[in-house]
């Protein structure tokens, strides 16, 4: 009889990787990507904030091309006129065109008609259909004044043409030390990137406060804390949403920025990297402060209805700061931008501006980043105690010391 022996023994296989509290952090943050991606909204909401961003940057520039000019004169052009309606329109970046009327009836017909801007009657009275502005105001008048000024020299016995040959003189070389032309383009630049940040910020925090609300009011979050720790799904929800952001965020960007060098609304101004690199910085600071928040406070309601009472305060300090950063973009060497600058949440929207301007010296910079740090680790902690010890309490709206007193109570 043959005798089978078992066979040798092996060693209990490891927890995987999943078990361990980070392992569980990056389940939840793939779920989170996973869900988002899939949901036809978000694809959606992707293209049309693509859309909107290069129709912002091409629609301002179609407008940027040469602009015609058409002028008439009724008989014969006073001495000089011809040419200096023509000099004007070249001056101003616009095509010209010159017509002429035998009379001042047919000259007001062709102006009502549209067929002409303006009709010179002589050298001193032109027709138009309403007003004399825009571009073709600026070169009729740019003419006339030209004309008679030469008329009133000539009647003076002074010659026009040395007059005008003194007068001729070269534009006068600018020789910049902070290189302005690029400074400005740099501010355009964070501009551009501090209202798409404001609006990223503002949608991607209230992604999290809606999962938040969706998952407490199906009770999926007490299955899902059944195997999980509330900091871990706490931690996967804002780094899962803020993966996605970022990413959207920087598609959305490189596409604006594109857009704008493809159709030349814009030039490269160096340090474009530089002011790229300061947007995603304070993305992601500004994210990880206010997801927090949001977090938080999504906790201590159980129904979407009562989510925009509850986040009104977060969303109206996010709005503030936003015209903070507008403010600094016109004034980013003022007491508010710098001031604002340096305080946590409101140095998200306005810092990219002062260092684009150059306004800002490096220990500014690093002040601003250590204390929006600072101020991310005590909101975490915060954020944390109370989402612990408000998550799993239905019904009626849970007093944020209430939470934070359950929050406490449950430190793990």
């Amino acid at each position: 009889m043959t005798v089978q022996t078992a066979p040798p023994a092996t060693a209990a296989p490891t927890a995987p990787e999943r078990d361990t509290p980070h392992g569980m952090v990056r389940l939840v943050a793939r779920r989170e990507i996973v869900t988002r991606v899939r949901e036809r909204s978000f694809a959606i909401s992707t293209l049309i904030t693509v859309l909107i961003v290069v129709a912002l940057v091409v629609i301002p520039n179609l407008n940027n091309g040469p602009k015609k000019v058409v002028v008439g004169v009724v008989g014969t052009s006073a001495t000089g006129l011809d040419a200096a309606l023509k000099q004007s329109a070249e001056q101003d970046g616009a095509t010209f065109q010159l017509r002429r009327y035998a009379d001042e009836g047919q000259a007001r017909a062709a102006v009502d008609s549209g067929d002409v801007g303006a009709v010179f009657v002589g050298a001193d009275r032109v027709i138009v259909n309403d007003e004399l502005d825009g571009t073709l105001g600026s070169v009729v008048q740019a003419a006339y004044r030209q004309v008679a000024s030469a008329r009133r020299l000539a009647e003076a016995g002074i010659d026009p043409a040395k007059v005008s040959q003194a007068l001729a003189v070269p534009a006068l070389t600018v020789d910049s030390l902070t290189g302005s032309s690029d400074r400005q383009a740099r501010r355009g630049a964070a501009f551009f990137g501090i209202v798409l940040l404001y609006a990223q910020l503002i949608g991607y925090c209230l992604w999290v406060a809606l999962g938040v609300v969706e998952e407490k009011s199906s009770r999926v979050v007490e299955l899902l804390l059944a195997t999980l720790r509330p900091w871990q799904l706490l931690t996967g929800k804002i780094v899962g949403i803020g993966l996605l952001g970022l990413a959207q965020f920087a598609l959305v960007g490189g596409v604006g920025v594109a857009t704008a060098l493809i159709s030349g609304a814009v030039s490269v101004p160096s340090g474009l990297l530089g002011v790229v690199g300061q947007v995603l910085v304070w993305f992601v600071l500004g994210y990880a402060f206010y997801s927090c928040a949001y977090a938080a406070a999504a906790a201590l309601v159980s129904r979407q209805e009562e989510l925009q009472n509850i986040t009104g305060p977060l969303t109206i300090m996010l709005v503030g700061s936003f015209f903070i950063g507008v403010f600094a973009q016109n004034n980013p060497d003022g007491s508010v931008a710098r001031v604002a600058s340096l305080i946590p949440p409101l140095s998200v929207l306005t810092m990219p501006v002062r260092w684009a301007a150059g306004e800002a010296a490096w220990w500014e910079i690093s002040l601003s980043i250590g204390l929006m740090l600072v101020a991310i680790f005590g909101l975490i902690r915060l954020a944390a105690w109370v989402y612990t010890g408000a998550v799993l309490r239905t019904g009626a709206r849970v007093g944020i010391r209430d939470a934070l007193t359950a929050g406490r109570g449950r430190r793990d």
